[in-house]
């Protein structure tokens, strides 16, 4: 991240000073070539990921008619109704990831959901239909004065997976088989019954062969993760034992006394 506007606004920190760069030289070849290794697995499990979420927005493609869109948007009128009072203009909306792609595979940090909303809405959902739900429900509590924290689905940034609404204690989460909510919710929305159950018939296997490949560029994207992971410790392995740690330490502590003044 460079800085906008260095030394008035922001301040480089160069930890690079805390290299033996004389010992490290010595180590050129190694470095090189582990960390060509390294940034050839994360291009290629992003490429993964990438196919996943295209193949994925294809079965939305066919499941988000309008008639499904008006049926979810009157379930949300109706928690709306219930959750969401008018208190006033200027909502304010924070974005934050709560789930991930990981080399651990796929998680979703839903205790975060339960310390900040103690009652949780669980949304059964096995084909991100639940952005449908939330983008009405954010609309109407932002415009209703509350404030939103937005966690946007890793696959497809652009669709919202979760919604937090701390100051009423309320949140939504999105529940996957591959990610369950592991929680008691304090309601279940069934996402999936939603959808046009003649419409899945007709293209059932379409969209068995569409979550079927998706699944398995997840994994396989995972699995690359993984080795970029043990690839990145290698390197780290190389670097260690050439940095200053206390020189860091140091760096650290003045940079903290002069933010906390």
């Amino acid at each position: 991240m460079e800085p906008a506007y260095p030394a008035v606004v922001e301040s480089y920190v160069n930890l690079g000073e805390c290299y033996d760069r004389a010992a490290l030289a010595g180590e050129r070849e190694r470095v090189m070539e582990l960390m060509a290794a390294y940034q050839a697995q994360y291009r290629r499990a992003y490429r993964c990921l990438k196919g996943a979420g295209q193949l994925l927005e294809d079965n939305l493609e066919l499941l988000e008619t309008p008639e499904l869109r008006a049926k979810i948007q009157k379930r949300a009128k109706g928690i709306l109704s219930r959750e969401i009072p008018k208190r006033g203009p200027g909502g304010e909306v924070t974005e934050r990831f709560l789930s991930a792609v990981s080399c651990q595979g796929q998680v979703c940090l839903f205790e975060t959901a339960d310390t900040l909303c103690k009652r949780i809405y669980e949304l059964a959902d096995s084909y991100g239909l639940g952005h449908v739900l939330l983008e009405t429900l954010l609309g109407a509590a932002v415009e209703r004065g509350h404030r939103a924290v937005v966690c946007a689905d890793p696959m497809a940034p652009r669709r919202i997976q979760h919604l937090l609404l701390p100051d009423l204690g309320v949140g939504f989460v999105t529940s996957t088989p591959a990610v369950p909510y592991p929680g008691s919710p304090y309601r279940r929305v069934r996402l999936d019954a939603m959808a046009d159950q003649d419409l899945l018939r007709r293209h059932r296997a379409r969209v068995r062969f569409t979550k079927k490949v998706a699944a398995a560029l997840v994994e396989e994207g995972v699995q690359t993760l993984a080795q970029g992971k043990a690839i990145h410790d290698q390197l780290e392995a190389v670097y260690n034992p050439h940095v200053d740690f206390d020189r860091v330490q140091a760096v650290a502590e003045a940079l903290a006394g002069e933010i906390l003044g």
